[in-house]
């Protein structure tokens, strides 16, 4: 027993020694491609060997032939270890460049194609996040497109909309100021509703903007969906008299819910204003509230004729007005985007279908608990 334990010691302190040796080469290294890494952990792993080996038979008194034996032997393990290290080492770094080409090529704009061949089981993880990375930036690319694409649209509009009122209010400022107006009172409330009209615009661009940046406060309490609608309807019928519209809420479900009552109330009342736009004289605006599916969908259904299939996608979209005239009082087509904005925030969705003789717009919100 205590040969065997001072063989052992033997051993060990070779190997020690070896392995220190290794671990100062390999912090050397440590910058370095992992094929020199891999090279040195094999000779580091020989020669511990073959350094605890030579102790031992020193120690023993082996004869110089066994322990050119040895010797021998174990350096053709060695050659055959650093070998085998060198083409592993070869191949993960082959591997690693064609990942970071892809990887890069997919940074510079373009969509990641992993690399052809067998892969360790980390390199292959590391391809199956940056195609993960590489839909994700290709889906961030293309809303972003669609952002600024709405941006650009709205900023037209919007200079498009202010112009011909504050020409309008130039022309009647101006008109009073050197006495031409034949009724000055006729004007002064011209002035006071084209005032009013821009003051709405800027409020909605507040808002949408909030609603952008993520800063939209809000404070949900628990409320029936009944309340909130027959509130907008009742807000919304002067204007549907005026046009000769039919406010229909027959079919509305008192079914409790979480809302932001301010905000819930203002995308109903966008949704009325829009539908009693679009709908002709003596036309009926039917609005519906339902539980479906554990959650509550209030719906306006109006009489504009439907939207063409192609329009529908960006109904929602900020400044969309589809093939009206961009001018007053179509609105800056902010109407609908803050409506999926605020609906958005109270983790809901909205959507908009057609339906015979019209399109019906449904939000989606989720039902209060209990």
């Amino acid at each position: 027993m205590k040969d065997v334990l001072l063989i052992a010691a033997f051993a060990l302190g070779g190997a020690v020694c070896a392995g220190l040796a290794g671990a100062v080469v390999l912090r050397a290294v440590r910058h370095r491609s992992v094929a020199v890494s891999l090279t040195v952990v094999a000779a580091v792993t020989v020669t511990a060997m073959l350094a605890g080996t030579l102790a031992v038979a020193q120690a023993m008194f082996l004869s110089a032939h066994d322990l050119w034996v040895v010797t021998v032997v174990v350096a053709m393990a060695a050659l055959v270890s650093l070998c085998t290290a060198v083409a592993l080492g070869r191949w993960v770094v082959a591997r690693s460049r064609a990942l970071a080409r892809a990887a890069r090529d997919f940074g510079d704009g373009g969509s990641f194609s992993a690399p052809d061949g067998a892969a360790t089981a980390e390199l292959a993880a590391l391809t199956r996040e940056l195609a993960a990375t590489s839909a994700r930036l290709d889906a961030s690319r293309r809303r972003e497109r669609s952002l600024e694409a709405s941006r650009r649209e709205l900023v037209a509009w919007i200079s498009h909309d202010l112009r011909t009122p504050l020409a309008g209010l130039r022309a009647m400022a101006e008109a009073l100021e050197d006495g031409m107006a034949a009724d000055p009172a006729r004007y002064h409330r011209r002035i006071r509703t084209e005032v009013e009209r821009l003051t709405a615009m800027v409020t909605d661009l507040f808002e949408l903007s909030r609603i952008h940046a993520g800063t939209l406060a809000l404070s949900p309490s628990r409320m029936s969906v009944y309340d909130l609608v027959g509130d907008a309807l009742s807000g919304a019928d002067p204007l549907a008299r005026e046009h000769g519209v039919r406010l229909v809420g027959e079919d509305v479900e008192a079914v409790p819910v979480e809302v932001d009552g301010k905000e819930m109330t203002r995308v109903l009342a966008n949704l009325l204003v829009n539908a009693i736009r679009h709908t002709p004289a003596d036309g009926t605006i039917a609005v519906a509230a339902e539980r479906r599916d554990g959650a509550v969908v209030v719906s306006v259904t109006d009489g504009c004729g439907g939207i063409p299939d192609e329009d529908l996608p960006r109904v929602f979209d900020t400044g969309w007005r589809g093939t009206e005239a961009r001018t007053p009082p179509a609105g800056a087509g902010l109407g609908l985007a803050i409506v999926r904005g605020i609906v958005e925030a109270h983790a809901g969705s909205a959507e908009v279908r057609n339906v015979p003789g019209g399109c019906r717009f449904e939000v989606t919100l989720p039902a209060a608990a209990g």
